[in-house]
């Protein structure tokens, strides 16, 4: 261990838990770090001209008859789910909303300070015991009888934690977070009548789920835990993973894998895989072709195997002053999931408790009594390659508001971040790393292709009320020549 342990700490990382992520890493990490570079390959071809396309060797899989297992009783109905990171107010306060489903989130929503991740999953074995509760001078917060059910997202397989070294380098953070939210909770979820349930993130290849369905068939050997009681969501948030739907859900068919429309994610992926110069962030919707295309293939091929799926996240943060606001953006988020609860979407995200009714008013209003709408089979779509990567937008402009937006927003989300707040409200709207990656890519593609000059986005960035690193920090990645992968490496090493 590299940090000093309160006595809360010590009962996370127990000499067992530590050892279990230990077989974990050991027996894991050679392959992570070969897909790692095996990403680094694939864009090296995508930068020399190669374009995605569905795969030729797995065409098999594509056309046999298969089907995903069927999903436990308490992830039947997600008609409504609910994200924030593992902040035990927020933990409590979400579980409270009545969304079918919590995820607690790790990643994107998380700032991975050392004590934010021990403190998260110390929330989270009190959230499965119901035993968290939170004593403010305003307010206690306690649990409702009934509470969403709870799934976990653990970090990125690009991530690591550097405050527990295994054979002299950092543990995979994936695995870290995997490792002891399962060692500590899953048999007492087991028991309660849930389980062990997971988000999976940021997945590029289905060679790349191959491994999570690895590691939770470790996990349940070493934890004797029944075979394909681990359930999971892969986030299909890439360009690549759009082509490989199908193949990722094979490979975790026996863990009853849905999929979830990441949509920030996804928007940052055709920008930095594929060097698409798209209008401002506003304009990017889900009703704009390339976009549209993606979900619509998602909800196909998740109904034909029988897996749910699950829309996009509506990150408005409703205001009880400004009612003219409120009408304004509830407008929008109730045209968002209209759309998303016609296309098939069996359920949808929402950033904020007070979303939870309207999101689930419109997907009742289609479901009704129904579970989900897996049934419905979605024949009509037929998407070919081309309509994943046609990034035209009619009548999308790039503006100077729109750059203004993007210095503003991704310095000042940065500035949270480096200060240990991954979810930050900015704006009326829940920001987090995938939106700031947005913004800080759209600038260094706005600067490649001729919109903007260097200086311009600098003198935003002066404009801006942020703390100085985190501006240093937002010109490293929106400015440098070669573009830095995912803007949290070069922040995790600020972070304290």
């Amino acid at each position: 261990m590299t940090a000093d342990l309160d006595v809360r700490e010590r009962d996370v990382l127990t000499a067992d838990a530590l050892e279990f992520v230990t077989r974990l890493h050991r027996e894991l990490n050679p392959t992570r770090l070969a897909l790692l570079e095996r990403r680094r390959e694939r864009q090296r071809a995508l930068d020399a001209g190669e374009r995605p396309d569905f795969l030729a060797d797995t065409r098999g899989v594509r056309e046999a008859a298969w089907r995903v297992a069927a999903a436990p009783p308490d992830l039947e109905d997600r008609r409504c789910e609910i994200t924030g990171p593992p902040d035990r107010k927020m933990m409590i306060n979400a579980l409270n909303s009545g969304a079918r489903v919590f995820m607690a989130d790790f990643e994107d929503a998380c700032s991975p300070t050392f004590e934010n991740v021990v403190a998260g999953q110390r929330n989270v074995s009190d959230a499965v015991r119901r035993t968290i509760e939170l004593e403010t001078p305003a307010k206690t917060y306690t649990l409702n009888d009934d509470v969403a059910t709870l799934i976990i997202r653990p970090r990125g397989w690009h991530l690591v934690e550097r405050h527990v070294p295994v054979d002299g380098e950092p543990v995979s953070a994936s695995l870290f977070d995997f490792g002891l939210t399962v060692f500590h909770n899953a048999r007492e979820q087991l028991e309660r009548g849930s389980g062990p349930y997971f988000y999976l993130p940021k997945l590029e290849s289905h060679l790349e789920a191959r491994l999570w369905a690895e590691a939770f068939a470790l996990a349940e050997r070493e934890l004797d835990l029944p075979r394909g009681s681990i359930r999971c969501t892969v986030l299909i948030e890439t360009i690549l993973a759009a082509f490989e739907m199908e193949e990722i859900l094979y490979e975790l068919r026996e863990y009853g894998c849905a999929l979830n429309a990441g949509r920030w994610d996804y928007i940052f992926s055709v920008i930095k895989k594929l060097g698409a110069v798209l209008p401002d962030r506003a304009q990017v919707t889900m009703a704009v072709p390339f976009m549209r295309a993606y979900t619509d293939l998602l909800v196909r091929t998740c109904h034909r195997r029988g897996a749910h799926a699950i829309g996009g996240m509506a990150a408005f943060i409703p205001s009880r002053k400004d009612i003219a606001v409120n009408e304004i953006a509830l407008a929008k988020v109730r045209e968002d999931k209209e759309r998303e609860s016609s296309a098939g979407f069996d359920g949808t995200w929402v950033a904020h408790p007070d979303l939870v009714p309207v999101a689930t008013e419109i997907f009742d209003g289609v479901l009704g009594e129904r579970p989900n709408q897996v049934d419905r089979q979605r024949d009509d779509v037929v998407i070919e390659a081309a309509d994943l990567l046609e990034f035209g937008i009619p009548g999308g402009e790039i503006t100077d508001e729109g750059l203004r937006t993007n210095v503003s927003v991704g310095a000042r989300y940065l500035d949270s971040w480096l200060r240990g707040i991954g979810a930050a409200a900015i704006d009326n709207l829940m920001e987090d790393a995938a939106t700031a990656e947005i913004s800080r890519a759209q600038v260094w593609s706005w600067i490649r292709s001729g919109r903007f000059a260097e200086d311009r986005v600098r003198d935003e960035l002066a404009r801006v009320d942020a703390a100085e690193d985190a501006k240093e920090l937002f010109a490293e990645v929106a400015l440098q020549a070669e573009f830095v992968e995912f803007l949290t490496l070069p922040a995790y090493e600020r972070l304290m």
